[in-house]
């Protein structure tokens, strides 16, 4: 075998290796891939894609249909009929020598029928139907609004975790930073073997806290990915926790804010209609009805040894009919109606309590949260002046540098109580315009 083309195999094996790699490495590569969102970016990829508002607007979908199906009742009716037969009957002979033994039948007609009076019953479920779609839609709005709140929630804790894992990082390399220093200065003759052990010690201690951030991390972002239903590519918060303070309402201003604005609110005054269309929907069931009836065909008739015919037919009229007693049923269907409304009456009066409780324990919460940000501002500023001091008299031997650790944890631990306060904060902020019905692009929030 020839140097050339051993060299030319050769050549061939290691692109093969090199392709076989590349291929192997590809769909790693694209699992990397992490895609970049702004909260309102997010937000509205979780308009477009989350299963819960998909659900919704399928059940606007439904009541549409269902209010094309009541209206029908309202509109004529039409039927074309056609039909071809053959009969034969012995037993007439008995009475008639002449009656034929086969006769032909065919025929073929439209027929209409149209309500002229139903007591209210049409009209009552085309209004209920209408009211139906108008339910949904509150529905799709509630749903939108509380995806909007998870979202922004889920946002939040990616941008807290985030700041963590950062915190974490630099507790790990100052650790390993001090470490390094207590062996230079062991070697150098000016630190013992118990200095070097407890930076070690302190070394590992550290560890845990930033495995701990980079999972927070990842479970906060696969949250997020879950509420925009994004299986196929990862996702990551671009943004940060600055806070930009607005007024906050009274309980009476976001009370009469979310009278206003809550959907489930708007959705139960469409249920009320609803159970109130359908107290007279059932009220009807027992009255009198009148329906116009008309029919337009051709007739052909064909008995064996006789003349046949054909020609056209109608008939023209009006069909009254009154269940005046169906074994009192009707009241029965009236007694369960008007239970629906009463019912449908204390719920809502049961949410609008509950509303007035989320509302103080939320505004509460706000203001707790802004007390909280602004006294942990502070702690952050008095931590690091405490730090420049330590370290400054470290280096001119007036303190030792257990002071300096101090110094640096209680700096970290400032910054980490800041970032969940904001945390805390946004998402109380968040809360609120939610209870308050507000939490949607065009309307104005907190």
């Amino acid at each position: 075998m020839s140097d050339s083309y051993k060299k030319t195999v050769h050549r061939a094996a290691s692109v093969l290796i090199v392709f076989s790699c590349m291929v192997m490495a590809a769909p790693l590569l694209m699992a990397e891939e992490t895609r970049l969102l702004t909260l309102e970016q997010a937000i509205e990829i979780a308009d477009k894609h989350n299963k819960d508002i998909q659900k919704a607007k399928e059940y606007i979908s439904w009541t549409e249909g269902k209010y094309v199906e009541e209206r029908a009742a309202a509109l004529p009716q039409f039927l074309a009929s056609a039909s071809v037969s053959r009969s034969h009957d012995e037993s007439q002979l008995v009475f008639n020598s002449y009656y034929p033994d086969l006769i032909d039948r065919d025929n073929a007609s439209v027929s209409v029928t149209q309500a002229l009076f139903t007591w209210g019953q049409i009209g009552a479920a085309i209004r209920a139907a209408k009211e139906g779609e108008a339910y949904a839609q509150e529905q799709l709005n509630q749903y939108r609004q509380t995806v909007q709140k998870e979202v922004t929630v889920a946002f939040y804790d990616i941008l807290l975790a985030r700041e963590l894992l950062e915190l974490a990082k630099q507790n790990l390399r100052q650790k390993e930073k001090q470490l390094e220093e207590s062996r230079n200065k062991y070697v150098s003759g000016v630190a013992t073997d118990y200095d070097v052990l407890a930076a070690e010690v302190a070394l590992k201690n550290a560890k845990p806290d930033r495995i701990r951030a980079e999972n927070l991390l990842k479970t906060t972002r696969e949250r997020l990915r879950f509420l925009l239903a994004m299986d196929k590519e990862a996702v990551d918060a671009q943004g940060d926790l600055n806070i930009s303070y607005k007024p906050i309402p009274s309980f009476d201003e976001a009370r009469i804010i979310a009278m206003e604005n809550r959907p489930d609110l708007k959705s139960l005054d469409n249920r009320i209609k609803i159970s109130k269309e359908m107290v007279k929907v059932a009220n009807s069931l027992n009255k009198p009805r009148l329906d116009l009836r008309g029919e337009y065909g051709w007739n052909y008739y064909n008995p064996t040894d006789m003349p046949s015919g054909d020609g056209e037919l109608w008939t023209m009229g009006i069909q009254l009919n009154f269940p005046f007693f169906d074994g009192l049923r009707t009241q029965g269907r009236v007694a369960q109606s008007k239970s629906d409304v009463r019912t449908v009456e204390i719920e809502k009066s049961k949410t609008i309590d509950s509303i007035s409780l989320q509302l103080r324990d939320a505004i509460n919460t706000v203001n707790e949260s802004d007390e909280i940000v602004k006294a942990l501002s502070d702690n952050v500023t008095q931590a690091e002046r405490l730090l420049t001091m330590a370290e400054k008299g470290y280096a001119l031997g007036v303190k030792i540098r257990l002071e300096v650790d101090d110094a640096e944890i209680n700096l970290l631990q400032a910054k980490g109580n800041l970032s969940k306060a904001k945390r805390d904060y946004l998402s109380a902020c968040t809360n609120l315009n939610w209870i308050m019905g507000v939490l949607s692009p065009d309307e104005k929030k907190l």
